[in-house]
């Protein structure tokens, strides 16, 4: 029994669950977001709730009911609060300008690397060594802060690079 399967969905205030088929549509304030689930789980929209529940007993059915419920969850969660992943840039002269749905990096390239920033992502960039990226899909908010993370990944003696807020990077002595 997923545990996490057996919980349904709440639906808070001004969001809306639609159902066609096998495809949930959430509607919220800050837009509309879908997800298709497979054959294996049956999603039922009742009042304010969303539950999914499997169709059979195979190890498949079992592992589709809880991955669902999560990304049922996770349409919810995105329309109505959204998804933000925040990167910090260490290192001399290494910074962050956003430019409308541009991002200018300086990052020690003997260039500017300008990344284009993907339809339904906001970045903004607070202090020029912070860089925050937000949206209503989160598969899309990690993939862009991935993808902006691997121009300048953090280096293990000095730190030099791009990382994650809340990431620890493992820091080595150096030659002696």
């Amino acid at each position: 029994m997923s545990r996490i399967g057996k919980k349904p969905v709440e639906l808070p205030q001004g969001v809306t669950a639609t159902l066609s088929g096998q495809t949930v549509e959430v509607r919220g304030p800050k837009g509309t977001r879908s997800f298709t689930a497979t054959d294996d789980v049956t999603i039922t929209v009742v009042g304010d709730q969303v539950k999914v529940d499997p169709r059979g007993s195979s190890k498949r059915a079992r592992a589709q009911w809880g991955m669902s419920r999560s990304m049922v969850s996770n349409l919810v969660q995105g329309v109505t609060e959204g998804f933000k992943k925040e990167l910090e840039i260490n290192g001399v002269g290494y910074r962050a300008q956003a430019q409308g749905q541009n991002l200018k990096l300086s990052l020690g390239y003997s260039h500017e690397v300008n990344f284009a920033v993907p339809d339904g992502i906001t970045v903004s960039t607070p202090k020029q060594t912070e860089i925050i990226v937000e949206g209503i899909d989160q598969q899309l908010v990690g993939q862009v802060a991935a993808n902006i993370r691997e121009w300048r990944g953090p280096e293990p003696y000095k730190g030099k690079g791009i990382k994650y807020k809340d990431e620890y990077i493992f820091r080595k002595e150096g030659k002696r």
